[in-house]
């Protein structure tokens, strides 16, 4: 991607989300911070002089349209980069009906509803939409059934959407991490009742590198599927 880009990006506090948005940010690449809240906004634009914020509630889906209409959206934006997302394990005879929509939301319609709200932009901009999905997007183990769902589901629309947007020159790439360390999976190890050493799982950073990899890849080539596993 030559020249200074205009990337929006989503789950930029923590992990995965966070070390794209210094390597975007520091390499002089405009970046466009989601945040839930108000509150969230200002740590993040603290945290990255000069960027831009934009934010909405994930986990309510039915209000980000509503709420990015009381804000200025970038005119230009090169790439989409969903990031965030929310986990609850649990066995379906124990999940219940809030815990499924929480995760349906944050992981599937508000990625569908965010990037129906950017298509225009990145349409001009021949750009990129990158779902970071999980191994759970390809299979799932029991006590990750609503994950597993919300992540099957995010394949779907990533397939959907590269085959509708190729003609306009919108690239779309799924990136399918193994355990990575960052909070989440801190979470994931308290609920699965284990010690959580983040030097067994993968570096946020790698993961990083093989995003940035499939973004900045020359424009005859497009890069589907990337799975990443732990290395060691």
């Amino acid at each position: 991607m030559a020249g200074m880009a205009t990337h929006v990006i989503t789950g930029a506090g923590s992990g995965i989300g966070a070390a794209v948005a210094r390597r975007l940010h520091a390499r002089g690449d405009e970046v466009v911070l989601h945040a839930r809240d108000a509150g969230r906004a200002k740590e993040l634009a603290a945290e990255f002089p000069g960027a831009r914020t934009l934010v909405g509630d994930l986990a309510d889906p039915d209000r980000l349209s509503w709420a990015f209409s009381h804000q200025t959206l970038p005119d230009r934006v090169d790439s989409l980069l969903h990031i965030a997302g929310v986990v609850d394990l649990g066995e379906v005879i124990d999940l219940t009906p809030r815990s499924w929509h929480h995760q349906l939301n944050v992981n599937l319609i508000a990625p569908a509803e965010l990037t129906r709200h950017f298509l225009p932009q990145l349409r001009v901009a021949r750009g990129h939409v990158i779902f970071v999905n999980s191994g759970a997007g390809l299979n799932a183990n029991a006590g990750w059934s609503a994950y597993a769902a919300s992540k099957h589901g995010l394949k779907a629309l990533a397939d959907s959407l590269r085959q509708e947007e190729h003609t306009n020159g919108v690239r779309v790439t799924s990136v399918y991490p193994g355990r990575t360390a960052s909070p989440m999976q801190a979470k994931v190890h308290r609920q699965e009742g284990k010690d959580y050493d983040p030097m067994e799982w993968i570096d946020p950073e790698s993961v990083a590198t093989t995003i940035l990899m499939a973004l900045d890849l020359p424009r005859d080539a497009e890069v589907n599927d990337l799975t990443v596993r732990p290395g060691r």
